[in-house]
């Protein structure tokens, strides 16, 4: 019979219709594991508003216009303005199809829903940034491009280039973001230390809301539970001198839950009590007992909000928020592990 995989929780709702940190783990001797931990409500009003901005001639050049285009760095975002575009109807669609604007996103997975989404809408428009990475180096890449779209050389001609079709105004453009985001858009694009011609206007509406999942501790805590359970089995039979269980956290949110869960949070003090890499025996089987369940982030921002809010030390932080850099983490981690037992 084939000895089973070690399993590995992922904390997210998993992608479909394939899932990239599936198909790494199953092929690198896992068994994935996802449980959901986020839900996401759309603001019906603010995309209201959206839809109006949209359909009054917001976004056309001329003296009405307010904006010059969009940003986008969630899939949530998108999703929502999926849901703006789809009540489109002929009449009003019309408003749309010749609007020739520059949309900004911050990675490949997000271009390529937006490609796919405006053709029937917005067919004019023009994607960029799908290989910036992250809100900082996209935030530069509209600092060029989006400026040399209004230069006195280009103004003329920046209707074909997706910019500002003959108005020599440069408008602010709009955020399409979450409830809970960073700021580093806003604050590089209008950047005080800037020349004042170089500054972008930047105007945030906030789309959907992010919240913990109901039920994800009892989830959690149950699906731990049940893992502690088939490592004791494994251990019993003599199949376990590797066995552990790997966690991984990809947000901020729902970081309480799954440190509760794992009996690493003090219910009373709210405080960590695994803090060291490592620390914690208490997550194992009981006291005195080797800790055999172990918690790599998606990046430093999950990390050090772990480490501040409740002083735990994640075991593996993801140099990149990939598949391939939550497994190197882990793999790298293990190889110590292993050595320090002689495995």
């Amino acid at each position: 019979m084939e000895a089973p995989t070690p399993p590995i929780l992922l904390l997210k709702t998993k992608s479909t219709p394939n899932d990239g940190y599936d198909e790494f783990f199953a092929q690198n001797n896992y068994t994935p594991t996802f449980i959901p931990v986020l839900e996401h409500h759309f603001h019906s009003t603010n995309l209201q508003s959206i839809h109006s901005l949209l359909t009054s001639g917001a976004f056309t050049p001329g003296s009405g216009r307010k904006y010059g285009g969009l940003i986008f760095t969630s899939q949530r975002a998108v999703e929502a303005f999926a849901s703006v575009l789809e009540e489109l109807d002929e009449p009003t669609s019309k408003h749309t199809r010749n609007l020739n604007i520059p949309i900004y996103t911050v990675g490949p997975a997000t271009h390529r829903t937006l490609t796919s989404l405006i053709l029937p809408y917005l067919p004019n428009a023009t994607i960029h940034g799908k290989d910036t990475g992250n809100g900082q180096n996209l935030a530069h890449f509209i600092l060029r491009h989006y400026n040399s779209l209004y230069t006195s050389s280009s103004t003329s001609t920046s209707s074909s280039s997706g910019g500002g079709g003959g108005d020599d105004t440069k408008p602010p453009l709009l955020f399409l973001v979450g409830e809970q985001r960073r700021d580093i858009i806003p604050k590089t694009l209008m950047d005080d230390g800037l020349p004042a011609t170089e500054r972008i206007g930047v105007e945030e509406v906030v789309v959907y809301e992010t919240g913990v999942m109901r039920g994800f501790e009892e989830e959690f805590s149950g699906r731990v539970g049940r893992e502690r359970a088939v490592m004791r089995r494994v251990i019993e039979e003599g199949d376990g001198e590797g066995w552990v269980t790997w966690v991984v956290v990809f947000s901020p949110t729902g970081g309480e839950g799954m440190l509760r869960g794992l009996g690493l949070l003090d219910n009373s003090q709210g405080q960590g009590q695994g803090q060291g890499r490592g620390g914690n025996e208490k997550v194992g089987e009981g006291e005195g007992q080797e800790r055999r369940f172990f918690v790599a982030t998606i990046g430093p921002t999950t990390r050090d909000y772990l480490r501040d809010e409740f002083g735990f030390e994640a075991d593996v932080c993801a140099e990149k928020p990939s598949p391939e850099g939550v497994g190197k983490g882990i793999e790298g981690f293990m190889r110590e592990w292993r050595a320090k037992r002689g495995l």
